[in-house]
């Protein structure tokens, strides 16, 4: 009779760890679907920038027949406005159209209008809540002064730095370096104009 309660107790105790384990070695592996070194992207396909800035430009370098001229811009120069539309590509790329304004006056008390229209191209780094865009344009230029108008190519090049206030918003500073080229029938009359554009911009998240 001894015999026989040990052995019912043996059972008791050992075969409910048996199915105990034996189920847990059956059971499904599930892996983790969260990767703690992912980071999640501030910009994707398809974000869209609306940027609205005001600034100040400074004439640095003209060149007719390949040496540096005397212009008659008064520095620190007039104003400049601009008007952009950016459209993100990938999460760095974008393209981009923009519309500016910009007025110079000179020595005589007279003014430099320019209204540049071009194509945006760039690339944004993020760090943080900071972007770092770098962006190349190229477009027409409509230049008026006095009486007489001009119409030509211009091209730029620029970075900015902008913080993220929300995810609607952010505001932050850009630079340009802008080439306004003037062609004529001889070309030893050629004028090409730099100019830099230092601007602060507001951007709106869409």
């Amino acid at each position: 009779m001894r015999k026989l309660n040990a052995i019912f107790f043996l059972l008791l105790v050992f075969l409910p760890s048996y199915f105990l384990f034996s189920q847990s070695s059956d059971d499904p592996v599930y892996e983790e679907d969260w990767d703690p070194s992912f980071q999640e992207e501030t910009y994707v396909q398809g974000d869209q920038i609306f940027i609205m800035s005001i600034g100040v430009t400074f004439p640095v370098l003209f060149i007719r027949d390949g040496e540096p001229i005397e212009h008659n811009l008064t520095p620190p120069v007039g104003g400049a406005g601009s008007l952009i539309y950016s459209y993100f590509l990938t999460s760095h790329v974008f393209l981009g159209l923009e519309i500016s304004g910009i007025f110079n006056p000179t020595l005589g008390l007279n003014q430099v209008f320019l209204i540049p229209i071009g194509l945006k191209a760039g690339y944004q780094f993020n760090i943080g809540r900071f972007d770092i865009p770098l962006v190349y344009t190229i477009g027409i230029n409509w230049h008026r002064y006095l009486n007489e108008t001009y119409f030509g190519l211009y091209m730029k090049g620029g970075a900015g730095a902008y913080f993220r206030f929300d995810g609607d918003w952010s505001f932050g500073l850009m630079v340009d370096w802008c080439w306004f080229p003037e062609w004529t029938n001889d070309p030893a009359k050629d004028v090409h104009g730099n100019i830099i554009d230092l601007k602060l911009s507001a951007r709106y998240h869409f």
